[in-house]
């Protein structure tokens, strides 16, 4: 794009990611009607979470690790710079609002697998200014890391926090041993995230983190729009709740909690 289009672009989403740093919920309702949700007919790619099917500290490893591997997520060792596509936090920071005094403890103290939601109605496509975020028409919000300029927009418009910004070049600090070659390594200066995948999808595979987590039932994927897909079925068979879902932004990430019963 030239220099015009792009300060103009770049100046209204300023406003915008000002107001989301502000007020998310806000910039959301103020821009929800515009961002076409996916029709019908299409495929709409989700994810189900499920809880109480993770036993061990190990489970919820091997699916992170799987994840960080295939894309060269870095390991700076120390939170200040940390990236993280996909992690663990508590009950009330991944549901706020919804905690009680008399929430099981069981629930109150698990970790919760927390990534991005890939919302219907993502705020973080608004704001951007060189379309380096974009939601494709399967509902997978996608990078194209070469077209970040690392304004962080869209860190300020997301209301879940599931984006990371490389405040150092990350490549020296991958580990070599696990070098994935066939996904693209960042540079200093660019936000990133979960994919779902994008890149294993495309060839009929599953996301590393669902791959890692295969057999224990922990982590579904699939066709929201396909009624005969396991998303589809787990969902009808079992309550499930999505992040601040007063924001309007339709994630597509569903988590049952644990202790749920089947429907």
């Amino acid at each position: 794009m030239d220099r015009r289009r792009f300060i103009k672009l770049a100046g209204i989403s300023a406003a915008a990611g000002l107001g989301g740093a502000i007020g998310a919920g806000r910039v959301l309702r103020a821009t929800a009607s515009s961002i076409a949700i996916e029709p019908a007919g299409g495929t709409r790619w989700a994810m189900v979470v499920d809880i109480s099917k993770f036993r061990t500290e190990a489970e919820y490893m091997k699916s992170i690790n799987a994840c960080h591997s295939v894309h060269n997520v870095p390991d700076f060792g120390n939170p200040k710079d940390e990236i993280k596509w996909i992690w663990t936090d508590t009950y009330e920071h991944v549901f706020p609002g919804m905690e009680h005094s008399y929430l099981n403890p069981s629930v109150a103290k698990a970790p919760f697998m927390v990534l991005c939601n890939h919302c219907s109605n993502p705020p973080c496509v608004r704001v951007c200014p060189t379309q380096a975020t974009f939601k494709r028409p399967d509902g997978i919000v996608a990078m194209d890391y070469h077209r970040c300029i690392g304004c962080r927009f869209c860190m300020a418009a997301c209301p879940y926090g599931a984006r990371s910004f490389n405040w150092r070049d990350p490549r020296p600090f991958i580990d070599k041993a696990r070098l994935n070659t066939k996904y693209p390594t960042r540079t200093k200066g660019v936000v990133e995230k979960c994919n779902f995948c994008v890149e294993r999808i495309g060839k009929d595979l599953e996301p590393a983190c669902v791959e890692a987590a295969k057999g224990t039932g922990a982590m579904v994927f699939g066709d929201l729009n396909d009624k005969h897909s396991e998303v589809r079925e787990v969902l009808s068979r079992k309550f499930t709740i999505r992040r601040k879902p007063r924001l309007g932004t339709e994630p597509g990430v569903y988590y049952v909690i644990g202790g749920a019963e089947d429907v």
